[in-house]
C-alpha cells in the first residue's frame, strides 16, 4: 500500500510537468487564434471597403458583446432571458442622457451601463436564489416588465415608437469604417474583462458553482456572492452594446430589446459552445453573419437558416466549437491506427 502510494505520488509528480507543458501549449494556440481573429478583424474595412460588409462588422461586434456577457451568466448555471432587457435600460439611459440632458457621450454611455448594473445589482440577490426552469421563468417575467416600461411610460421613452433622430455621440460616429473600429475595441475590451475574469481563481469557483454549488458553498466559496458579482458585471457591460446600438440605428425602440433578443443571445451560446468563451464569439458570427448573407434568397432565407440551425445542433450538441475537437479526436485516432 505504501509502495503504491508512493509510486502515485512520484508519478503524480513526474506527470505534473507534462499537463503543464499541455497547459503552456494549449495557451499559446489560442493566445495566436486570438490575435489573427483581431487581425481579420482590423483588415476587415481594407478587405471589404463596401458600406455592408462594414455595417454587418459592427453588428457582429456588437453582438459579441451581448452573447459573451450572456456567457458570463450561463457559465454560472443560469440561463437568463432578461439580458436585453437590461442592454434596453443601458441605451435608454444612454440615449435619455445625451439627447435630453445633453451629456456627452462617454459620460452617457457610462451612466447607462452603471443604471442596468444597478438595477442587476438589486434584483440580482434575490432571483439568483433561483435554478434552473424557475430562473429561466422569473427573467422572462423581468424582460417583460421591462419592455411595458418602455412602451406605458411614454413621456420619458416615447412609447411604442421609442426615440429616433438620435444624433451621433461623437463626431467621428459619421464614418461608418471610424464607427467600426470604436466598435471593434469595445468589444475587444467587453471580451477581454470576460477573458480575464474566467481565468482567474473567480473562474475556477464559477465552474465549481456551475458544477455543484451546494458542494461549492460547503467548500467556502461564496456561491450567492459570486453569482451576484457575474450578473452585475454581465448586465453592465452589456449595456456598451445598447449604447452603441442606438448610436449605430440613430433609434430606440422597445422591440429592439424584447424576450427574442435575449433568446438570440441564448442560441448564440448553445449554437457556438456553452463552456468555452470562443463558443458565444462563433455563435454570433453564425447568427448575425448567415442571415445577413442571406438576403439574396429571401423566400428560402428563414428555411435555409433553419435547417443549417437544426443539423448544427443535432450533430454537434457541444456547439460550434466542438467541430474543432471532433477533428482533433479523429486525427488523434488515425495517428494512433498508423502506429498500430
Amino acid at each position: 500500500m505504501t509502495v503504491q502510494t508512493h509510486a502515485s505520488v512520484a508519478g503524480g509528480r513526474a506527470h505534473a510537468p507534462v499537463v503543464q507543458a499541455h497547459s503552456s501549449r494549449t495557451t499559446t494556440k489560442q493566445v495566436a487564434a486570438a490575435v489573427v481573429a483581431l487581425l481579420v478583424a482590423i483588415a476587415w474595412p481594407l478587405l471589404s471597403p463596401n458600406t455592408f460588409y462594414i455595417n454587418l462588422g459592427i453588428m457582429v461586434a456588437l453582438g459579441a458583446i451581448g452573447a459573451v456577457t450572456l456567457n458570463l451568466i450561463i457559465r454560472t448555471g443560469h440561463i437568463s432571458l432578461a439580458h436585453g432587457a437590461f442592454m434596453g435600460v443601458a441605451a435608454y439611459t444612454s440615449v435619455l442622457l445625451q439627447v435630453r440632458l445633453g451629456w456627452s457621450f462617454p459620460l452617457a454611455l457610462i451612466a447607462g451601463c452603471l443604471a442596468s448594473g444597478l438595477l442587476a445589482l438589486l434584483i440580482g440577490p434575490i432571483i439568483l436564489r433561483l435554478t434552473g426552469k424557475y430562473f429561466v421563468l422569473v427573467t422572462f417575467l423581468l424582460g417583460e416588465v421591462v419592455r411595458l416600461v418602455f412602451i406605458e411610460w411614454q413621456s420619458v421613452t416615447g412609447g411604442a415608437n421609442g426615440i429616433d433622430q438620435i444624433p451621433p455621440g461623437l463626431p467621428f460616429f459619421r464614418s461608418p469604417v471610424a464607427f467600426y473600429y470604436f466598435c471593434l475595441a469595445a468589444s475587444v475590451l467587453c471580451i477581454a474583462i470576460v477573458w480575464r475574469i474566467l481565468c482567474s481563481d473567480i473562474g475556477r469557483q464559477i465552474d465549481a458553482i456551475r458544477e455543484a454549488d451546494r458542494i461549492a458553498e460547503s467548500s467556502g466559496v461564496p456561491v450567492i456572492r459570486i453569482k451576484v458579482l457575474m450578473f452585475v458585471i454581465a448586465c453592465a457591460l452589456v449595456g456598451v452594446q445598447g449604447a452603441l446600438q442606438a448610436q449605430m440605428i440613430h433609434a430606440i425602440e422597445p422591440a429592439a430589446f424584447n424576450m427574442d433578443v435575449s433568446l438570440g443571445m441564448v442560441v448564440m451560446n448553445v449554437l457556438g459552445g456553452m463552456y468555452y468563451l470562443i463558443g458565444p464569439l462563433l455563435g454570433t458570427l453564425f447568427m448575425v453573419a448567415l442571415p445577413e448573407l442571406l438576403r439574396g434568397y429571401v423566400e428560402l432565407q428563414q428555411i435555409i437558416f433553419g435547417i443549417i440551425l437544426i443539423v448544427v445542433m443535432a450533430v454537434l450538441p457541444g456547439g460550434v466549437v466542438g467541430i474543432w475537437q471532433l477533428g482533433r479526436s479523429l486525427v488523434s485516432r488515425k495517428f494512433r491506427g498508423d502506429q498500430a
